[in-house]
């Protein structure tokens, strides 16, 4: 393997790592705080289309992710409410959001850009790179700002009475009530701060990293930011070196289908099944032994 295919892989596992390791980030900050939140999925594909939209609206890719955010925002209002605030079950609403953004999307695209399943968003409204090579690899700036933002989560988690405010409304609602925090406020206010990590995500998909939007942008990465969550310990750190090894195998498989030479000893298919064979054997390996947040996925009712 040359140096060329060496930076190639390590500047495409670095673009495929950003949505993972900013949706694995919120879902920590959500978790933390003990509000459980399964519909990433739907969050990724509602901010890619509404992010390309804002985007090519505004004739920017900046405005796009700041789109995403928002609609991110929204969606994470409306589980918030639900779960924080009427005490309704944690699942369910994830489950809704993922059933109804897999719809929702599809006719979305067909409905605004006139194209069925897919939609080519304008390269002068994509995000600009930091820096490209002559081969064509380039460096997205949202990789150093995705490394930032895991850098300040930890530390607002870890290091400040907000972190540890988060953190005692996830371990004990009822100790932290009993010392005057608003349990409400702190776990909405996370699952705000998730949401809109997610829907910066599901942007940068759309705007940046892939350039296009279609009905199935989000593939699972939901779902394997998700298991990576889990797999960190609920540490965002952790979770920024786990998006990157998930980030790894699923650059792989798009490095193998667009290199001739390799899918036809390797059939690409294959490779593109990894992530997901990562992440079931992750999960069966750390089963038994994650240890969440105390009251992670409980409504908290004052007595």
């Amino acid at each position: 393997m040359n140096e060329t295919m060496i930076i190639s892989l390590l500047l495409g596992s670095l673009a495929a790592m950003v949505p993972i390791a900013l949706t694995s980030i919120g879902a920590v900050i959500s978790e933390r705080a003990g509000v459980v939140n399964i519909g990433y999925e739907g969050i990724l594909m509602f901010s890619a289309f509404f992010g390309a939209m804002f985007a090519e609206l505004a004739g920017n890719g900046w405005v796009g992710l700041l789109g995403g955010a928002l609609v991110g925002m929204l969606l994470g209002a409306l589980h918030g409410i639900l779960t924080v605030y009427l005490k309704g079950d944690h699942v369910i609403p994830g489950i809704g959001l993922n059933l109804l953004a897999a719809g929702a999307v599809a006719f979305g695209i067909f409905a605004y850009w006139g194209t069925a399943g897919q939609h080519q968003v304008p390269s002068n409204v994509q995000i600009e790179p930091l820096w490209m090579d002559a081969f064509g690899n380039s460096l997205s700036p949202m990789v150093p700002i995705t490394i930032v933002i895991a850098i300040i989560a930890w530390w607002v988690l870890f290091k400040t009475p907000f972190g540890l405010r988060i953190r005692a409304v996830g371990e004990n609602p009822e100790a932290a009530d009993a010392l005057g925090i608003n349990v409400e406020l702190y776990r909405f206010t996370a699952v705000l701060i998730a949401s809109a990590l997610a829907g910066i995500a599901g942007a940068y998909l759309s705007v940046d990293w892939l350039g296009t939007v279609t009905k199935t942008i989000s593939a699972g990465r939901g779902f394997i930011a998700l298991a990576n969550m889990v797999f960190s310990g609920w540490n965002p750190l952790v979770a920024l070196g786990g998006a990157f090894l998930f980030g790894f195998f699923d650059n792989l498989a798009i490095y193998i289908q667009n290199n001739p030479w390799l899918a036809g000893t390797i059939p690409w298919q294959f490779i593109a099944t990894l992530p997901y064979v990562v992440t079931l054997v992750v999960v069966a390996g750390i089963i038994g032994k994650a240890r969440p947040p105390k009251a992670d996925g409980k409504p908290y009712k004052r007595e």
